[in-house]
C-alpha cells in the first residue's frame, strides 16, 4: 500500500467534543503508511449561499474544498442532534457538493462513525449522514457501522478517549475498509 491520506471532520464545534476525540482515537490507530488529517475549520465556514459562488470563493470554502481535494478520502464523525446530523456538517456537505457538475467530494470514499451519551449513539444521525453521502454518490464504508453510545463514560472531560478494546477494534477495523475502499477508488495508488 501508498501512503494515504483521509481528511476527517467533526460534526462538533464543542471543543471537549466526544467525536473530535473519536478522531483523534482513529489517528492514533492508522497503520503505517496512513496519515489522518483532522480538519478544525467547520465553524469558520460562511452558510451556503449561491450568491456566494458567483463572487470569490470564500477562504474558509477554499481551504476545505482543497484539503478534500488533496485527500485520498474522509472520515467524518457525527453527533446525533434531533435525529439527524449538525446543521454545521449540513453546512460544509452543502459546499463540498458544488459545483454540481463537478462536486468536489464527487466518489471519495468515506467512513461514517459518532458519538453519544444516549443509549442508541448516533445510529439514526448516522443513517441521515449516510442518505446525503448517497444522495453525492460518495462510496462509504458498508460495515462495521461505529455509532459510541454512552459516550460521557469513554471520554474524559477534556474529550479524550479513555480506550476501550471492543472500541479500537471496530475503528481499526473501519479505517482499514476505507483504506480497502480507497484502493478501489484510486486502483494506481494501492499496491
Amino acid at each position: 500500500m501508498s501512503n494515504l491520506t483521509f481528511l476527517a471532520v467533526s460534526g462538533s464545534l464543542r471543543r471537549t467534543s466526544h467525536n473530535t476525540g473519536l478522531l483523534r482515537a482513529v489517528r492514533n490507530l492508522a497503520p503505517a503508511g496512513v496519515t489522518i488529517d483532522l480538519y478544525e475549520g467547520l465553524g469558520s465556514l460562511p452558510f451556503f449561499d449561491q450568491d456566494l459562488e458567483s463572487g470569490p470563493e470564500p477562504a474558509a470554502v477554499a481551504d476545505l474544498r482543497r484539503r478534500v481535494r488533496e485527500a485520498d478520502g474522509i472520515i467524518i464523525a457525527t453527533p446525533e442532534y434531533n435525529s439527524a446530523i449538525p446543521g454545521v456538517l449540513v453546512n460544509a456537505l452543502d459546499w463540498l457538493s458544488r459545483p454540481t457538475d463537478q462536486p468536489v467530494l464527487g466518489v471519495k470514499p468515506a467512513a461514517v462513525l459518532g458519538a453519544s451519551p444516549s443509549q442508541f449513539g448516533t445510529a439514526r444521525g448516522q443513517l441521515v449522514l449516510r442518505q446525503i453521502l448517497h444522495r453525492m454518490h460518495v462510496p462509504v464504508v458498508a460495515h462495521p457501522e461505529v455509532t459510541v453510545f454512552q459516550s460521557h463514560r469513554r471520554f474524559d472531560t477534556n474529550g479524550c478517549f479513555l480506550g476501550d478494546e471492543v472500541t479500537e477494534g471496530l475503528l481499526s477495523t473501519l479505517l482499514a475498509e476505507l483504506v480497502i475502499l480507497a484502493g478501489r477508488a484510486h486502483p494506481a495508488g494501492v499496491v
